[in-house]
């Protein structure tokens, strides 16, 4: 491979995204650029360091050798020119922070902290339903912060972000308030089988939740909801509650809703993996604070201890040692 000094960084966040993609037309959407620009991009960069980055055929496009080499490189390269970048960028700006839904109570709690511990911030708080919609803000830079399934994300997407766990969050089910099993304090999994649970289905700012209840309902008999229209509001919730019937799946820390109860699920207490998530690189004081803000609750509220005999999807990436 031959040399280059002054290797343009644009060309390679071209051949960074279509080595993550490894399909011209998706890395295009993802910068925002023609396809025929990237591929000039591409072409330009394989000339100036005199190899081919990139095997191309009608079906597929995979890295070459030197494509392999190149990418480690390419991500640091990247890295630290991000890293200049924010240094120098004015850091009074506001930080984006989503909560996912308005009254969720632990990045509720976080961000609270949060503008304790920093005063002289402005965090401000934004609503982006599901960490899957919310990841594509945070790269695309509409977005700063989100908490979620950081391990239920495309291996792609997660390594354009960085991430501290949360909380071991306990699941629950959400019950129309005349349901069988609404007069039990706590709902045991087997009790649920013969049941239809919305999970999200269809949803596609919402995938990692859904994946989260495919694979806890697995052998236990509980069958997915079907696609459904996106209650906004509570009163659009208690509506559909009313006329369709459907248990939801929710965490305990869900915000109360009208026509219906929330209740823990246990026999195993089930646990959704939640983490801090933001754009890798990024540099801003209220970043500091949040992330201070979580470590400190998820001390003292006892959110980092896993409970015996809970239950977490399998081979989840992002949690921290047992």
């Amino acid at each position: 491979m031959a040399s280059s000094t002054d290797l343009d960084p644009r060309l390679l966040r071209a051949f960074t995204a279509v080595a993550d993609e490894l399909h011209f037309t998706r890395a295009a959407a993802r910068l925002y650029v023609a396809q025929q620009a990237l591929s000039r991009d591409i072409r330009r960069l394989e000339r100036e360091l005199g190899t081919d980055l990139f095997v191309r055929t009608t079906r597929q496009v995979t890295l070459t050798a030197d494509g392999e080499r190149l990418l480690p490189y390419a991500r640091q390269v990247l890295a630290a020119h991000d890293a200049l970048a924010d240094a120098f960028r004015d850091a009074a700006r506001p930080l984006l922070v989503d909560l996912n839904s308005p009254d969720l109570k632990t990045p509720c709690r976080v961000l609270s902290r949060a503008r304790e511990l920093a005063p002289e911030q402005e965090l401000m708080a934004r609503y982006e339903s599901g960490l899957t919609g919310a990841a594509a803000q945070i790269v695309a830079g509409g977005l700063d912060v989100s908490f979620g399934r950081y391990g239920g994300l495309a291996a792609a997407t997660r390594a354009r972000l960085d991430a501290q766990f949360v909380r071991y969050e306990p699941m629950a089910v959400i019950l129309p308030e005349d349901h069988r099993l609404a007069g039990l304090p706590e709902v045991p999994l087997g009790a649920l089988a013969g049941e239809r649970i919305y999970a999200g289905a269809g949803n596609e700012r919402t995938p990692e939740w859904t994946d989260l209840a495919v694979r806890l309902f697995a052998g236990r008999g509980i069958e997915i909801a079907p696609p459904a229209p996106l209650a906004v509001g509570k009163e659009e919730f208690r509506r559909l509650m009313a006329k369709h019937r459907t248990p939801v799946l929710a965490v305990v820390g869900f915000p109360p809703m009208p026509g219906s109860v929330l209740r823990p699920l246990t026999g195993p207490v089930p646990l959704s993996p939640v983490s801090l998530v933001w754009r890798r690189g990024l540099r801003h004081p209220g970043l500091d604070a949040v992330r201070r803000a979580a470590a400190e609750l998820g001390g003292s509220e006892g959110w980092l201890v896993r409970p015996p005999g809970a239950w977490l999807p399998e081979g989840e990436p992002g949690l921290p040692a047992a």
